[in-house]
């Protein structure tokens, strides 16, 4: 076990290593040995086990998050990164540029309804900036809350549930 262990260390440090910029995504295999030694894993191997297994059902491709900062941040960057100043994209953005700083240093919302036109200054896909958005948003609120990430799970089980509905709805009206 412990030489799996370091073996895994070694590989993500030596792939890091030749990369040191790029996201790096790591599928490991595990032998039916290891699974049989880790039956009573440790509270920070359970939690890995729980976020590996989530990322096992999702498409980690989709959903890797481009965006390691604060959405304001991430604003300040795209602006600075394009050489706009604040009174410019404000001006994009029908923000002046008081307003603009203050969603860049995080001490603001940015309004969701200026997601299209921010996608249109960028030329950014707007859906994924509007996941970009939410995922800031919820992170957020769940950080304030000290509440568990566990309601990720439960709120994407909401919004299928709503879906549902609202398709049944649909096929109803025709």
């Amino acid at each position: 076990m412990k030489h799996a262990t370091n073996h895994i260390q070694q590989r993500c440090t030596q792939a890091l290593k030749s990369q040191p910029h790029s996201q790096a995504h790591f599928i490991f295999f595990v032998p039916q040995k290891i699974k049989r030694a880790c039956l009573f894993p440790t509270s920070h191997e359970l939690e890995i086990i729980k976020y590996l297994l989530y990322l096992s059902n999702t498409d980690k491709s989709k959903y890797s998050s481009q965006m390691k900062q604060s959405f304001g941040e991430y604003i300040r960057h795209l602006r600075t990164k394009n050489e706009l100043t604040l009174t410019q994209l404000g001006a994009k953005l029908d923000l002046d540029s008081a307003n603009l700083s203050k969603i860049e240093n995080g001490k603001r919302d940015f309004d969701e309804k200026r997601l299209t036109l921010l996608a249109q200054v960028f030329d950014l896909d707007l859906e994924e900036l509007k996941t970009e958005f939410f995922a800031d948003l919820f992170a957020k609120k769940l950080y304030e809350s000290s509440s568990s990430t566990d309601a990720l799970i439960v709120a994407e089980k909401k919004v299928k549930y709503l879906r549902q509905i609202n398709a049944k709805q649909e096929s109803l009206k025709l």
